[in-house]
């Protein structure tokens, strides 16, 4: 039986193979993202694809993708977030204060990474299947390092505690809640550029398996713990970087 796929940042990177992955087995993949153009490019690719433009940092849009969700579908089985960014993708915006520099940082991190997943999460959690419904979410490898730009792993990092809670609300539903925490992952728009070479070959020699991780490897997990099999994994973590994060 089909399921109803809710993937935030479903246009690109990770979101987009995630759909492509839970598509190819027959789920209903709803697509919900800020960018209106990339989503419908993204949902002509995928058979049956439906999506959704929102912007998930702000509540009454939220709500309105909530309640196109339930009039669409009734009910919602997995839920997987993949909005987010560490803001290099935004408007730039000159402060010439330091602190008011940072400041717009911090929140702007907040607001992408963890803001955007709590605010559909609790807009969507009570239409979650009992029995069988998941909720995914997608960290970094940067919550456990501090590398990168440090506002992006904190915020990541804050979705921990959240999915530990809400594991054990949903839980007497049947409800699963885990986290996924990548690390550097080929093929999507996260830093803006392409790295250098001198860049990428220092991120390789990080792993242990000699190579980047590419989109499918997060969203193969994913399909994972969305599945049967994966009944009795909840307030899990899983690291998904080829074992960098242990050789740092």
């Amino acid at each position: 039986m089909a399921r109803t796929v809710v993937i935030s940042g479903g246009g690109s990177g990770i979101g987009f193979a995630a759909a492509e992955t839970f598509a190819a087995d027959g789920d209903q993949v709803v697509l919900l993202g800020r960018r209106q153009e990339v989503l419908a490019e993204a949902a002509e690719k995928i058979p049956g694809a439906a999506f959704f433009p929102v912007d998930l940092t702000d509540p009454r849009a939220t709500r309105a993708a909530a309640d196109f969700i339930y009039q669409q579908y009734g009910t919602v089985d997995v839920i997987v977030h993949s909005a987010g960014g560490n803001g290099v993708l935004e408007t730039p915006v000159e402060h010439a204060d330091l602190l008011e520099a940072i400041a717009h940082d911090w929140t702007l991190n907040f607001r992408l990474n963890t803001l955007t997943a709590v605010l559909l999460t609790e807009a969507l959690k009570e239409r979650l299947v009992d029995g069988s419904g998941r909720v995914l979410f997608i960290s970094s490898i940067a919550a456990y390092r501090g590398s990168g730009r440090v506002a992006y792993g904190a915020a990541k990092a804050g979705l921990h505690p959240y999915a530990v809670r809400l594991a054990g609300e949903l839980g007497p539903r049947g409800i699963t809640v885990n986290v996924v925490a990548p690390g550097l992952i080929d093929h999507t728009p996260f830093f803006g550029e392409p790295m250098t070479d001198e860049r990428l070959k220092r991120r390789v020699e990080e792993t242990m398996t000699g190579r980047v991780g590419v989109p499918s490897d997060v969203a193969s997990t994913l399909h994972f713990l969305a599945s049967p099999a994966a009944g009795h994994i909840t307030s899990q973590v899983i690291q998904v970087n080829g074992g960098a994060e242990t050789s740092h």
